[in-house]
C-alpha cells in the first residue's frame, strides 16, 4: 500500500522543489509546525522528489510516480530513503543496523496499512541512542540505488540523550554540520522549543503552516479518511483540527488531552473573582506531580489546538480584539512546553501558565 497523498502546503512545496532544481536545498533541514499539519509526510515528499529520476532536473512540480525512484519510495521500501521516528526502547542495548531496519520496517508497514492516518507515538517511545547510532552508521553508506540517499528523522524532540551516550550524539551533531555528499537530513518536529541548541544551530529551519479550509476540505473528502470520520460533524472536524488534519487521528490519549486543554482553557477564561481563582488552582491541582513528560506534553501540545481553534472562530464572528488577545496566549504555552523538558512538576507548571493566560485573556 503506498503513502497518502499528501494534501496543501503548496506554498512550501514550490520553495523546496525551486531549491532543488537550483541545487541551493540545505542539506540539513528541520520542518517545524503544529502536531498534526503533515510534516513528516512532506518530508517524504521532498525525499522522494529528491530521489526521482525526473523530479529536479525537468523541474516537475511533484514526483513523477512512474520511475523505479518513485514506486518504491511511495511503498516505504526505498533503500535510499530512510524514514525514523519514535519507538519503544531496545530490549537488547547494543541492536545492530539490521535489528534497528527491521524495527522501523515493520512500524512503516503498520502506519501504511492504517492509511496513514496514524496516532503520534506515546510519550514513552523516543528516538533512542540505539536508532541515532544506526541513521550514523547507515549515513556513512553509499546510495544503495538512488543519486543521494535521504534521511526523514520524524518527532526529533524525541532524541534521547542520555546513557552516556556523548560520543553518538558529537557524531550526530557533526554529521548534521557536514553531511556525506548526497546525504540529505530532514528533521522534524512540533515542539522546536524542547531541541537541543546545538541541533538546531546546525539546521535550516522551515515552518510548515497549518492548512487552510480549501485543503482541509479536500482532505476530509478522501475515502479513507471519510471512513474514518463518517459519524462527525463536518464543521466540528474543521473546528477539532484547526487546520491540523494529524489530529483527528490521534486516538483516546489525545482525546483525553483535547478534554484536559479545554478545561485549562475555561479556567483561563474564568472570571477575576475568588471563585474563578479556585478554578485555576483545582485545575492545575489534576495535572499532578511527577511525569512532565508523555501526557502533560499532549495537554500542551492539545492546548496549542484549541486556541488556534478559537483564535479562528473569533476572527469569524469579527471579534478581533480577542482574537488577538488569544494568539499572544500561544507562546505562553510554548514557553511552558520548553519548562517540561526540566524536571518540574506539572501543576506548578500549570499554575503559572494559567495565571499568565488569565491575565492575557481576561481584560
Amino acid at each position: 500500500m503506498p503513502f497518502r497523498p499528501l494534501y496543501g502546503h503548496h506554498a512550501v512545496r514550490a520553495r523546496l522543489r525551486a531549491a532543488a532544481g537550483d541545487g541551493r536545498l540545505p542539506a540539513s533541514l528541520l520542518f517545524q509546525g503544529l502536531r498534526g499539519v503533515g510534516k513528516q509526510r512532506l518530508a517524504l515528499w521532498l525525499g522522494q522528489y529528491l530521489l526521482c529520476e525526473r523530479a529536479t532536473t525537468e523541474r516537475l512540480p511533484d514526483p513523477c510516480g512512474n520511475c523505479q525512484h518513485c514506486r518504491y519510495a511511495e511503498r516505504g521500501v526505498h533503500p535510499d530513503l530512510h524514514w525514523f521516528f519514535p519507538r519503544p526502547r531496545f530490549k537488547d542495548k547494543d541492536p545492530d543496523v539490521e535489528d534497528v531496519k527491521a524495527d522501523l520496517g515493520e512500524a512503516i508497514a503498520e502506519r501504511l496499512a492504517a492509511d496513514g492516518l496514524y496516532a503520534p507515538p506515546p510519550g514513552t517511545e523516543g528516538l533512542y541512542v540505539a536508532v541515532m547510532r544506526a541513521l550514523i552508521r547507515m549515513a556513512a553508506n553509499r546510495p544503495a540505488m538512488a543519486k543521494g540517499v535521504v534521511f526523514v528523522v520524524g518527532d526529533a524532540e524525541r532524541m534521547v540523550t542520555q546513557e552516556g551516550a556523548d560520543q553518538s550524539a558529537n557524531a550526530f551533531l557533526k554529521l548534521l554540520e557536514e553531511p556525506p555528499p548526497g546525504v540529505t537530513l530532514i528533521l522534524t518536529t512540533s515542539e522546536p522549543g524542547a531541541l537541543l541548541p546545538t541541533i538546531k544551530s546546525r539546521v535550516v529551519s522551515v515552518r510548515v503552516p497549518t492548512l487552510p479550509r480549501a485543503d482541509m476540505e479536500a482532505f476530509l473528502a478522501d475515502a479513507a479518511v471519510a471512513r474514518q470520520l463518517s459519524r462527525a460533524p463536518h464543521e466540528e472536524l474543521l473546528a477539532r483540527a484547526g487546520g491540523a488534519p494529524g489530529v483527528l487521528f490521534a486516538g483516546d490519549g489525545t482525546a483525553a488531552a483535547f478534554a484536559n486543554a479545554r478545561v485549562l482553557l475555561e479556567a483561563a477564561l474564568a472570571p477575576r473573582t475568588p471563585d474563578g481563582t479556585v478554578v485555576r488552582i483545582k485545575a492545575a491541582a489534576k495535572q499532578g506531580m511527577a511525569g512532565a513528560r508523555g501526557s502533560y506534553s499532549d495537554t500542551l501540545d492539545a492546548l496549542t489546538h484549541v486556541l488556534h481553534a478559537r483564535v479562528q472562530q473569533l476572527v469569524k464572528a469579527g471579534h478581533e480584539s480577542d482574537a488577538r488577545r488569544t494568539a499572544s496566549v500561544m507562546t505562553l504555552v510554548e514557553a511552558t512546553k520548553t519548562k517540561v523538558q526540566h524536571n518540574v512538576s506539572p501543576n506548578l507548571l500549570t499554575a503559572s501558565l494559567l495565571q499568565a493566560m488569565h491575565r492575557a485573556l481576561v481584560p
